[in-house]
Parts: C-alpha cells; structure tokens; sequence
C-alpha cells in the first residue's frame, strides 16, 4: 500500500467510510495523520472510540453539504496537516434518494446532485491548496471519488433510481475533468466503484463486505497512477465502461 502521509476521508462514521478509517488505522504503517469527518461527531460513537486509541486520529465536524463551513474546515485540516499538505482525499460521503419513476420528484434529484456531485466537486476545490502542497513535496497525491457502477450508462440494464443513478453519472463526468485539471500538479484522481456492499445504504441482499471492498478500494487508490488517474474503476482495479 502507497503510504499516504495524511488523509481526510468524508462519511466515516458509519459504512464504508468508518471502514476506511478502521483499514488506514490498522495499516502498516499507519498514516501519519488521518482525518474523518461527519456532521455530528459526538454521535459518531465508533469513531470516536478509535480516536480514543489512535493517536493519528483526527475527528471533525463536516457537513458536505453546508459549502460555507469549508473555509474553516480546511483552516482545521491545514492545522492538523502541517507542511505534510493532504496526500489522499477520500470523497466518501453519499446518499440514495428516490427510485421510481412513480415516486421520483425535483427533491430527490437535486438533493442526490448537491451531496453526491457539488460537494465533492466543491469540496477538492477547497482544499486544492493542502493537495499542491503534498505533491509539490513530491508525495504521491490522490482525489478519490467513490462513484457506483450505477452511473453506468453501459450498465444501466434495469431502469429507475433516477436521482442516485444520474448524480453518480455526473460524478464520474466531474471526475474525469478533474483528472485533467489536476494532472499538471502531480494530483491523481481516481473514481471507484465499492462494489454492491452490505452497509444500510447497500441493503441486505448485496454481494461483498465493507472489509472486502475497502480493502480492496484501498489497494486500487495505492496503485492508481497516470494511466489508470481519470478512469471508471471496479473496487478491485478492473476497469467499467461508462
């Protein structure tokens, strides 16, 4: 595994992205500093119980979706980061909202866009800065974007999930774009699919663990480099038509 000095992964208290945290933590070796947020930590309790035994774990209150807190969110991570910058970006954070065609309404479909598209979008913007200080102390810089293979227009074989299908379509789009944006300044960006995981968002009838896709997402993140930045991932590296 690539050995990220500093982490910030959004969504970790609960699902895949407390998994991430769990993964990075017991890594060898662990990271330097990692960063989970979430938009109440008091009640992150697994997370805070982490933190209690790791040192190198910061906790912080972060709403994605609540853009006028990122200047003192990335105030917070600067502090905590140092002249290290942030060597891994872990936009996590996500919901499903709405199914049917029956039940889909403007709510659900802008709801779904701004917390799966906007935030991460605005997200690495605003700490864009932290990134161009990791790369240029030449460390290997990562934007990962955890998309679904719902956004699949290729694989869209079953119809419905409007809201949560398009906005990760979307996502994959502003993905790619910042692959692009990013390339000149040493920053990768990866855009990985976890897998159908068996999490509350997943459901039960889903096919693979959490500690099996992330394992698995973490590897891919540590292998991604100029030829596979930009491109629509599986959990375990194979590439998925868009």
């Amino acid at each position: 595994m690539a050995n990220f000095a500093s982490i910030v992964v959004t969504g970790a208290n609960r699902g895949l992205g407390l998994e991430f945290i769990k993964q990075f933590v017991s890594s060898s070796p662990p990271p330097k500093t990692l960063i989970a947020t979430c938009r109440n930590p008091s009640e992150a309790t697994a997370l805070q119980e982490i933190a209690k035994s790791a040192n190198n774990v910061h906790v912080l209150k972060l709403d994605v979706a609540d853009y006028a807190s990122f200047d003192n969110f990335v105030k917070e991570v600067g502090n905590v980061v140092g002249d290290d910058g942030l060597s891994l970006l872990v936009n996590n954070a996500g919901i499903m909202r709405g199914n049917k065609l029956d039940d889909v309404d403007p709510k659900n479909m802008i709801e779904n866009f701004e917390v799966n598209v906007v935030s991460p979008l605005m997200l690495t913007k605003a700490l864009l800065p932290l990134l161009q200080r990791s790369a240029q102390n030449k460390n290997k810089t990562v934007v990962a974007n955890i998309t679904s293979k719902m956004g699949s227009i290729d694989d869209n074989t079953s119809g419905g999930c409007y809201p949560y299908r398009t906005s990760k379509t979307a996502l994959n789009q502003v993905s790619k774009s910042l692959s692009i944006d990013l390339k000149p300044m040493g920053i990768l960006v990866g855009i990985i699919h976890p897998g159908w995981v068996l999490t509350d968002m997943g459901g039960p009838n889903a096919l693979i663990n959490s500690e099996t896709s992330v394992s698995n997402m973490i590897n891919t993140i540590s292998n991604l480099d100029a030829n596979t930045s930009g491109k629509f991932l599986n959990y375990d590296g194979k590439p998925i038509p868009w």
